[in-house]
């Protein structure tokens, strides 16, 4: 099996628990995830079966979207509701500061991501020295934020929940935006919940959940829920005859009449990808190739 699969994830599992999943319906050690999500996190999950596990950095390094709940009025030490949560005494902002305050956030910036989080510094990871009483002091990180929608506000007894449409560029701590987000208002934040809607070029409206690819496992139709991963790459294509083809899958570099300098998706005279590319020059080197019966 070769192939995406589009995956809601429910609020619980870890990613990996649902890798585990797809190892254990498809019969293949072959599985990964492009983008991880918390165990407190929804929504789409791109699971890689097969040799599509070689285009992961691919996958993952586009533009995602989420439909966020940042509660204000209350810090966390993990920047979400996993806690502990400490009320903040104050005033809540009201509905056009909180706009402004989004507003804000647009653009290129430097993130300072959360004490809770898989980043490493010298060997060591973020989240387990934090728990270990001897937090990391983690380096900033140039992040992307293309667009924030405010949808709603919804105040409790010391709390306001701002509920957003967020698209992002990869690498976006959404739970850093929370925490930041309540520091400019002049309280404090967490994300409160979280549910990824587009990822990878898949949109949650499509997705299938676990119970789906149970159902779909016992009839035999598993297949069904694959997506073909040359759909998905966000590059340029280059398409190559059948002796151009062979050559490329079997690490030939080779001319090329045109394109522009870059990664590049190649497909075969069939429409069918083979692999990963880089173009300079006219020339065309391989990078990651899939043989020419995948059927990707």
């Amino acid at each position: 099996m070769l192939g995406v699969v589009n995956l809601d994830k429910p609020v619980g599992p870890t990613s990996h628990d649902m890798v585990g999943l797809l190892r254990r319906l498809t019969g293949t050690r072959r599985i990964g995830h492009a983008g991880t999500l918390d165990p407190l996190a929804s929504g789409v999950l791109p699971i890689l079966v097969g040799a599509a596990t070689r285009f992961s950095e691919e996958l993952t390094g586009g533009r995602k979207r989420y439909d966020a709940i940042i509660r204000l009025g209350q810090a966390s030490a993990t920047d979400d509701a996993q806690g502990p949560i400490t009320p903040v005494a104050g005033p809540l902002p009201g509905p056009e500061a909180v706009a402004g305050a989004l507003a804000s956030f647009v653009g290129t910036f430097e993130q300072r991501p959360p004490a809770f989080s898989a980043r490493k510094l010298a060997g060591r990871t973020a989240h387990r020295a934090a728990r270990a009483g001897d937090p990391i002091d983690l380096p900033p990180r140039s992040v992307t934020v293309e667009g924030i929608d405010l949808l709603e506000l919804s105040e409790g007894d010391g709390w306001l929940d701002v509920r957003i449409d967020l698209r992002c560029g990869p690498g976006t701590y959404v739970r850093s935006i929370a925490r930041d987000l309540g520091e400019r208002l002049g309280t404090a934040g967490h994300l409160h919940a979280l549910r990824r809607t587009e990822a990878a070029g898949l949109s949650v409206d499509d997705a299938v959940s676990p119970d789906d690819l149970e159902a779909l496992a016992t009839e035999g139709r598993l297949v069904e829920a694959l997506r073909p991963v040359g759909e998905l790459l966000p590059l340029p294509v280059v398409s190559l005859g059948t002796d151009a083809a062979w050559r490329f899958v079997h690490g030939s570099s080779q001319a090329v009449a045109d394109g522009s300098p870059g990664k590049v998706k190649v497909l075969d005279e069939a429409g069918r990808l083979i692999g990963v590319g880089s173009l300079a020059g006219g020339e065309l080197r391989p990078q990651k190739v899939l043989p020419l019966d995948a059927g990707a």
